[in-house]
C-alpha cells in the first residue's frame, strides 16, 4: 500500500463507501503479511516510495508463486519478479496471467506512465543483460527508458554522435564493465543524475567487475551514484528515488 492508496482508503471510509471493518481488514496486512516462508513487506511503499520486489534466485517456483500472489492480493503498485528462470515465471503467471515478461523480469500492475526521460547507456553488447534488467524495472514504474548501446570509451566517437540524447535526459544510467570509465565520461557531460552500474564483464584484470566498481567509485565526475556489480535492479530503484514520486511533473 502506498500513500495514495492509503489516502484513498481513508477518504472512502469517511464518505461511507467502505465499511470500517473492511478498511481494518485491509490495514491488518500492514506492516507485513506472514506467509510462512516469508514476511511480505506491504508497508515498504509507504516508507520508502517503492514496493517490495521478488528476487528469483534461491527460491523454488512454488515459493515465488506464493510471494507474488501475496504482493498482488495485499499491496498496490507494481509487482516485480527479477532474475527469474522459466519455471519461476510460469508458476507466477499461473497465479495471475496478466503479467508482462521482459527477459528475466516479470511485471504485474505496471505504474501509470511518467513523462521523465531516462537514458540507459551500455559500454558494450555484453553489458546488455544488466541494462535489460534496469530498463524492465523502470518500465514497471512507468518509465519507458531510451537505450544507447555499445558506446564504450575505446570508440568514444560513438557516444559523441548521440550527445543530444545524453544531455536531454532527466537521468542517465551507465552500465559498463572492463575498467568502467564510461561512467566518468557521461558524468562529465550532463547535469542530470547519473547512476553507474559496474558489470562483471571483462578480462582477467577486471576481477569480475571489481575493477569497474572501484573505477566508478573513484570517478572525478562529481555526484556519481554507484550501485553494486551487475545490479540493474538497484540502478532503476536509485533513479526512481532521485526522480521522486512524480519527478519532473512535480517540479
Amino acid at each position: 500500500m502506498d500513500a495514495d492508496a492509503l489516502r484513498g482508503l481513508l477518504l472512502d471510509v469517511a464518505s461511507g463507501r467502505v465499511d470500517p471493518d473492511e478498511a481494518l481488514r485491509r490495514l491488518q496486512r500492514l506492516p507485513f503479511a506472514d506467509v510462512g516462508l516469508a514476511r511480505i513487506d506491504h508497508h515498504r511503499a509507504l516508507r520508502q516510495g517503492l514496493p517490495e520486489a521478488v528476487y528469483g534466485p534461491g527460491k523454488t517456483a512454488e515459493e515465488v508463486a506464493v510471494v507474488v500472489a501475496e504482493l498482488l492480493e495485499g499491496g498496490t503498485g507494481p509487482v516485480v519478479l527479477s532474475r527469474a528462470d522459466k519455471t519461476q515465471v510460469e508458476a507466477a503467471l499461473a497465479v495471475d496471467a496478466t503479467g508482462t515478461v521482459l527477459g528475466r523480469t516479470a511485471v504485474w500492475r505496471r505504474a501509470p506512465v511518467r513523462s521523465e526521460r531516462v537514458l540507459v547507456v551500455t559500454a558494450g553488447t555484453a553489458d546488455a543483460p544488466i541494462a535489460d534488467e534496469c530498463a524492465a524495472v523502470l518500465w514497471a514504474h512507468g518509465i519507458h527508458a531510451d537505450r544507447l548501446v555499445d558506446v564504450g570509451v575505446s570508440g568514444l566517437h560513438r557516444l559523441l554522435a548521440d550527445m543530444d540524447r545524453v544531455q536531454d535526459a532527466d537521468a542517465v544510467v551507465v552500465v559498463a564493465g572492463m575498467e568502467g570509465a564510461l561512467a566518468s565520461v557521461v558524468g562529465g557531460l550532463t547535469s542530470a543524475p547519473v547512476v553507474a552500474v559496474p558489470t562483471s564483464v571483462g578480462y582477467g584484470a577486471s576481477l569480475d567487475g571489481v575493477t569497474a566498481l572501484l573505477g566508478m567509485l573513484a570517478s572525478c565526475a562529481s555526484g556519481l551514484t554507484v550501485v553494486g556489480i551487475d545490479n540493474g535492479f538497484g540502478a532503476a530503484c536509485a533513479v526512481m528515488r532521485q526522480l521522486g514520486p512524480r519527478g519532473a511533473d512535480a517540479r
